[in-house]
């Protein structure tokens, strides 16, 4: 039966984060989760230059051996990048039974959790997602994404002129019904000469929650 995904942006802040592997697919996960602020430790007998610099450097602790159960203990977040998917259900299960989320790459049968083709510019963050069925078509849309979208410029001018909006319309109690199409007028008038791209836009409730 086809399964309906809830897309989540996950705050990892000084959370603590397992990844399981520390090949090429390893390592850029890693990137991207100490980007995030996570607290890492990489399980892996061998790693990467990238990953064995970051652990001298103390961003992140490496433990040179293959993955046991008890590296579990206490993570709030699980990558298995082995590329071995008989090592990567072994993590899933372990995972699975201590109620953890887990990323198994290109192993969507072990996941719990799946990865996004992602897209930032001027402080919004877009990511696509096929629920691990297809990551090269979520790739493809988030480039023709980034040919659509307006420059970082313009995007970190809407998301200020949208925060102090949204602050006086929460403070005057607007409806929620009422905000989008406000500030699609606001920024319209802001940007006459984006004006007939801007007023093409639908009016969905959700992108002002």
């Amino acid at each position: 039966m086809k399964r309906t995904l809830y897309p989540l942006f996950v705050d990892l802040q000084d959370r603590p984060v397992l990844v399981v592997g520390a090949g090429p697919v390893g390592s850029h996960k890693t990137k991207a989760l100490l980007a995030a602020g996570a607290a890492v430790t990489v399980v892996a007998p061998q790693a990467s230059d990238f990953v064995q610099t970051a652990a001298l450097r103390g961003e992140l602790r490496w433990q040179p051996r293959p993955f046991a159960e008890s590296d579990l203990e206490g993570v709030y977040f699980v990558i298995a990048a082995t590329g071995d998917s008989a090592v990567n259900a072994e993590v899933a299960h372990a995972a699975a039974a201590r109620q953890l989320l887990v990323n198994a790459v290109d192993d969507p049968a072990s996941a719990s959790a799946y990865a996004s083709a992602q897209l930032h510019r001027g402080g919004v963050t877009v990511a696509i997602s096929s629920g691990g069925r297809a990551p090269a078509v979520a790739r493809l849309l988030r480039e023709l994404l980034e040919q659509l979208l307006p420059s970082d410029e313009t995007l970190l001018s809407w998301v200020s002129q949208a925060e102090s909006l949204r602050a006086e319309w929460q403070q005057a109690r607007v409806p929620l019904s009422r905000r989008y199409r406000s500030l699609l007028q606001h920024l319209a008038n802001q940007h006459s000469d984006e004006k007939p791209a801007l007023t093409a836009v639908p009016s969905p409730m959700e992108v002002v929650s």
